[in-house]
């Protein structure tokens, strides 16, 4: 997996299109950032600190489309709440002061109202109102279950106690591949390569706070450059090019020796280092996202050809920062269950490229049919994993 740190601007970006994908699913209402305008159809409802739901009496069941109106000074979170279930049904975030944005959701029979968090303020609470009229509604939006900020703190420790006892795995991996290159057998070393390399690439879902460490350890070549030839890269790739490019062995020591400095110095970092709360969802979808993307391309090949091998491992670190948060997602994500199915299917299907010798078969050696087959199993897990980053996107507790 190719790992980077991740800019505010990239994580939001992240998160956005995570909730679109999930809005697509029905998973939660949709949020639409359209132009003020209301139309025949669209019910204006303000959002203020004394008029929050103000505006909606009574609708019949279906299809409705709010034009929420923020009346206050400050910015709100807005949701549509189910009365009696407490679930969220559609939500603004961010909603800033004098604004008005669409909301649309598919509302079955029930008793709703809209709940108001003001910034710094306690959540005010909207006039209950009855939605009826049809037996039955079809793709109705499914209400969710908030995950607040508190929900996420203990999967975040368990995950960050997942990471920090594979840190000394891989701090033994990387001696071990230290030693071999030493030794000059370039067999012996390339082995030992892929076994510390796939440990890494397991971490995938801290790689937000490894920081700079994490292009020291694992980057890959600046564009225009090789990994053999660009000059400031180190790490995993860099030996990988040399054991397999034709190079003398004795040219990998230097970097198998800093690669245990930077590994060590990251055993050091992680251990005060925070995960933050939104980070185990968004890489439960993001690692296997990243391994398409590079991966499955072979464009992170230094020429030893296991990108193969690297999505395998970028399986386990999707399975790691899931589980965690499967406590959280039952009763939440109707679909785990076939999320579990599809990773499954794709470990096996990615194991079978492993053969009885140890080696991996490279990625430029499968038939079309093969790289399609991997290629749509791996989309079809990504697409079910997607909700999962919007579903535990923390949130604000009316209070």
């Amino acid at each position: 997996m190719h790992l980077t740190s991740l800019t505010t601007r990239q994580r939001l970006a992240a998160v956005f299109m995570v909730i679109a994908l999930i809005m697509a699913a029905g998973v939660v209402a949709t949020i639409v950032t359209r132009p003020p305008a209301v139309s025949g159809g669209t019910i204006r409802v303000e959002s203020g600190t004394e008029t929050c739901g103000q505006g909606w009496t009574g609708s019949r069941a279906g299809l409705l489309t709010f034009a929420v109106h923020n009346t206050t000074v400050a910015s709100e979170e807005v949701y549509l709440q189910g009365a009696r279930d407490g679930l969220v049904y559609g939500e603004l975030e961010g909603l800033g002061a004098g604004a008005t944005h669409n909301l649309s959701v598919i509302l079955a029979n029930g008793r709703y109202r809209f709940v108001c968090m003001p910034s710094d303020l306690s959540a005010q609470r909207g006039p209950i109102v009855t939605v009826s009229g049809a037996r039955h509604v079809a793709n109705a939006t499914a209400g969710i279950q908030i995950i607040t900020a508190v929900n996420l703190i203990d999967p975040s420790k368990q995950y960050h106690a997942w990471i920090e006892g594979q840190l000394p795995v891989l701090g033994a991996d990387v001696r071990a591949l230290d030693a071999a290159v030493a030794s000059g057998d370039v067999s012996e070393a390339r082995s030992a390569w892929l076994t510390a390399h796939l440990v890494y690439e397991s971490l995938g879902a801290a790689y937000g706070t490894f920081g700079d460490l994490d292009g020291a350890i694992n980057g890959t070549p600046t564009p225009g450059t090789t990994a053999i030839t660009d000059p400031d890269l180190t790490g995993f790739h860099r030996i990988e090019a040399v054991l397999w490019g034709g190079s003398a062995i004795a040219e990998a020591r230097p970097f198998s020796e800093r690669l245990i400095t930077d590994v060590t110095a990251l055993q050091t970092s992680f251990a005060t280092a925070q995960i933050p709360a939104l980070d185990v969802g968004l890489r439960s979808h993001e690692i296997l996202e990243n391994a398409i993307q590079f991966e499955l391309t072979g464009s992170t090949d230094a020429g030893s050809g296991t990108s193969i091998a690297t999505i395998g491992a970028n399986l386990v670190g999707t399975r790691q920062a899931l589980a965690p948060l499967r406590s959280l997602l039952a009763g939440r994500y109707p679909d785990l269950d076939r999320t579990e199915q599809w990773l499954d299917r794709a470990t096996a299907l990615v194991d079978s490229y492993h053969r009885p010798d140890g080696s991996w078969t490279p990625i430029t050696q499968l038939s079309t049919t093969q790289h399609e087959a991997l290629d749509a199993t791996l989309d079809e897990t990504v697409e079910l994993l997607a909700p999962i980053a919007a579903i535990t996107d923390p949130r604000l507790a009316p209070q």
